[in-house]
Formats: structure tokens, C-alpha cells, sequence
């Protein structure tokens, strides 16, 4: 599927969007690229392939929480603009 020009400007009118003429061509290029992609899906094979509605129904794996230091300040601080022992140095907020 391609887009002619006027399609462009149609898409953009109903998407309250102010489109100049000389961005009618980007657009329409970048448009059909985005179809291209669109159609290239739907060559995909899905036969056998339950459709999914969302993410809800899976149950997520769970871990412990544990709370750590994560076990490496050095390597952590190591970008720090100034650090005060194993700890970020900042500049007094509050005055």
C-alpha cells in the first residue's frame, strides 16, 4: 500500500496536525515505510498461535527480595563528581 500526497494531508488533518507542503513528501515517505513494515507482518505464519490480549494472565518468575549494597562502591562512585568516603558528595540544598 502506498499513500499519495493527499492522503498525507488527509492523515494529518484528522490528527489536528499542521503539515507545511515541503513536509508532504518526508511524511508520505515515512508513512509508507511504517505500512511496509505493517504489511511485512502480516506475512507472518501464525496458524496455531493463540491470540493474546495482554500480560496479565502470565505469572511473572519471583525472586527473594534481599536488600543489598550491591557489593561494589568503588566501581559505582567511580563517575562521582566528588564522593566523601563511599558516598556521593552534593552541594547544600537548603539554606
Amino acid at each position: 500500500m502506498s499513500l499519495d500526497p493527499a492522503t498525507v494531508r488527509r492523515i494529518a488533518a484528522l490528527a489536528r496536525l499542521h503539515v507545511d507542503d515541503a513536509e508532504v513528501p518526508r511524511l508520505q515517505e515515512e508513512l509508507n515505510g511504517i505500512l511496509g513494515w505493517i504489511e511485512q507482518l502480516n506475512e507472518v505464519d501464525v496458524t496455531g498461535i493463540e491470540p493474546l490480549a495482554g500480560a496479565a494472565a502470565n505469572a511473572l518468575p519471583m525472586r527473594e527480595d534481599v536488600v543489598t549494597d550491591g557489593g561494589y562502591p568503588d566501581a559505582v562512585l567511580a563517575n562521582a563528581p566528588e564522593r566523601i568516603g563511599a558516598f556521593f558528595a552534593v552541594p547544600k540544598v537548603v539554606e
